[in-house]
C-alpha cells in the first residue's frame, strides 16, 4: 500500500532552519523526515510519553545518575602533569 504524500511550505527563520537540518543530520534522517517524525511524536503523545517515562527515571534514580557522573569525570577532574620545557 502506497501513501499519497502532501506538499507544503513553511517560514522558518535562518537559525532555526539551521538547528533543524543539523538534528536531521545527527539522526540520520533527511530534514522532511525529521519534520514528518515531530510532527507525528507530538500528534499521537509519544513525545509527551517520552519525557514522562525520562522524568521517571530521573526521579527513582536521579542521585545514583548524579554519582556515577561524578564518578566517570573524577578522573578527568585533575589538572594533568605539564610537560617540562
Amino acid at each position: 500500500m502506497t501513501t499519497v504524500k502532501k506538499q507544503t511550505q513553511v517560514r522558518l527563520e535562518e537559525d532555526v532552519l539551521a538547528a533543524g537540518k543539523a538534528a536531521a543530520a545527527a539522526r540520520r534522517l533527511d530534514f522532511n523526515k525529521y519534520v514528518e517524525r515531530l510532527i507525528i511524536e507530538d500528534t499521537t503523545g509519544a513525545r509527551a510519553g517520552g519525557m514522562a517515562a525520562a522524568q521517571r527515571l530521573i526521579d527513582e534514580h536521579g542521585t545514583f545518575l548524579d554519582d556515577l557522573e561524578q564518578q566517570l569525570d573524577a578522573p578527568y577532574a585533575e589538572p594533568l602533569p605539564s610537560a617540562a620545557a
